[in-house]
């Protein structure tokens, strides 16, 4: 018994009738009649009793009519499924991010992933550079994002376009002019710094150049809370320009580092002569088409 002789045995039991049934499936009748035999006789059962007006279903004709409609509907829904993983339109997309990406980078784009792909679950990871690097040659995650040197034998990448970083500062903390827009890095000098551990090398070496070692009073992974501590006033945060705005304050305020040399570079990877499934395919045409 297979899907074609079952759809063959449901037309008949719908129809009530090997003729209306033949018609229904764009077949002869005979050819319909000897399938009905066929299957009869692999089971061993009677499945039909013939009358003048047409067919009864036995007992058994009954159970497998019941049977018939389920295993098919299985069958279309099945099919409907793996189209859908195929094409992208259902699975999981698997991602990992350093911090600050996943923070600033993701989630609007996430977002816009998830209103075209609805049926598509997520699962994210966050660390620092290697930490991703571990997650995608163990295929926990199939792309990530991160800032350090990688190996291009190894891996496809794409650059992401610099991000520049801010200060952010409560107000009693203003360094400068009034309402200026913009800050020199030496203005910082002897102030309580807030920096995400993944930028402190960078600052710290910056600040060098420009003659003064930073004072850092806190060194942190998440930048909303370093964002929430410079609102309280405990020191000034420097953070991705990205991030602006990402806690509520009327008391925060922003201003640019005019050394252009503090910027975040960042790439997303994924693994050389490896599968990708259909959700990331998708995933990665859409932040390429953003970055064109």
């Amino acid at each position: 018994m297979d899907i074609k002789q079952l759809g063959y045995f449901l037309a008949i039991a719908e129809e009530g009738q090997i003729t209306k049934a033949a018609k229904r499936l764009h077949m002869a009748q005979p050819p319909l009649s000897q399938q009905l035999k066929s299957l009869e006789e692999e089971l061993n059962v009677k499945l039909v009793e013939r009358e003048n007006r047409g067919i009864v279903l036995t007992e058994a004709g009954h159970l497998l009519h019941k049977r018939a409609v389920h295993i098919l509907e299985l069958m279309q829904t099945t099919t409907k499924e793996l189209k859908e993983l195929d094409e992208g339109y259902a699975g999981t997309l698997s991602i990992g991010a350093v911090a600050s990406a996943g923070t600033t980078f993701l989630p609007f784009r996430i977002v816009n992933f998830h209103k075209q792909y609805p049926q598509i679950n997520f699962q994210f990871w966050e660390g620092d550079t290697n930490r991703i690097l571990e997650l995608l040659n163990t295929r926990i995650i199939e792309i990530g994002i991160v800032r350090a040197v990688f190996d291009s034998e190894i891996y496809h990448s794409v650059s992401l376009p610099n991000e520049p970083m801010v200060v952010a500062m409560d107000r009693k903390w203003n360094c400068g002019s009034g309402n200026d827009q913009e800050i020199h890095l030496k203005k910082l000098e002897d102030k309580p710094l807030l920096l995400h551990r993944s930028n402190e090398s960078m600052i710290m070496e910056c600040c060098q150049k420009n003659g003064f070692q930073a004072r850092i009073l806190c060194r942190g992974d998440d930048v909303r809370s370093l964002l929430v501590w410079a609102d309280a006033g405990l020191g000034i945060a420097i953070v991705p320009k990205s991030a602006v705005g990402l806690v509520p304050s009327n008391n925060l305020l922003y201003k640019d580092i005019i050394e252009s040399s503090i910027e975040i570079r960042k790439s997303i990877i994924w693994l050389k002569n490896h599968y990708l499934s259909a959700p990331t395919r998708n995933f990665l045409e859409m932040i390429l088409s953003d970055l064109s």
